[in-house]
């Protein structure tokens, strides 16, 4: 299986930065969880349908290496991808960058739980056939 990948657009709103006039660097893990979103949205599963179906996908770990600042007003692109796996451990990747000069990389991983019982449950068949399908597309 190959690896999926998924670009989004956003703009840098005056809220996402600091005094100093970039984007405070927490906000990055927002900025990741657009993305990946956005990357669920493309694969055409829609987060919503997890949480309607008793799932979550909680983050278990998150990392960001910052190597330049965005500002208010910039353009920037979240590169989000996957690498599917049978693993009950998701990780995606992330790369924050503007007109092609890398701001920040990343990572999170999560799994899903049951909402009823928040333990780890396996890949929901939705998941694992969007994801393919995805894959396929691009």
């Amino acid at each position: 299986m190959g690896t999926v990948t998924h670009d989004t657009t956003y703009r840098i709103r005056y809220s996402d930065t600091d005094t100093m006039g970039v984007v405070y660097y927490g906000n990055y893990m927002r900025l990741f969880e657009i993305g990946r979103t956005e990357l669920l949205r493309a694969a055409g599963i829609a987060y919503a349908t997890f949480e309607a179906e008793g799932l979550y996908l909680p983050v278990l770990e998150a990392h960001a290496q910052y190597h330049a600042p965005a500002r208010y007003d910039d353009e920037i692109v979240i590169t989000t991808t996957y690498t599917p796996s049978l693993s009950v451990v998701l990780e995606l990747h992330y790369r924050v960058h503007r007109d092609g000069v890398t701001l920040v990389t990343g990572w999170t991983r999560h799994t899903f739980v049951s909402a009823a019982t928040f333990r780890p449950v396996r890949q929901p068949r939705r998941f694992v056939e969007g994801i393919e399908k995805f894959l396929h597309q691009t």
